[in-house]
């Protein structure tokens, strides 16, 4: 199963309440904007019972094509990371 952006805004509407889905869908979207923002400026996020999102850099390396097996150098690049909270992590294994 999947969420879907629009299943997130449906979500917000029904449990919030007092919400359009216009204006949930604006909420949402401000809300990734500003994650995105944040982000892209190098900033971590840190939301309190949920994880951690960070850009990390990674530096160039060589690497290997799988379908011909050609060694390749791979290019420096950012990359996002997201690490659980704990919380998280014990919501969804709850025997650990």
């Amino acid at each position: 199963m999947v969420m879907t952006k629009a299943d997130l805004v449906d979500r917000v509407c029904e449990q919030v309440g007092g919400f359009s889905k216009k204006e949930a869908a604006d909420l949402v979207d401000l809300v990734f904007s500003t994650m995105k923002n944040a982000l892209a400026t190098g900033e971590r996020i840190k939301i309190s019972g949920f994880g951690n999102f960070e850009v990390r850099e990674k530096s160039a390396r060589p690497g290997r094509n799988p379908q011909t097996g050609d060694e390749i150098m791979i290019e420096a690049h950012q990359a996002l990371t997201f690490k659980p909270s704990n919380v998280l992590r014990s919501t969804l294994n709850p025997g650990r």
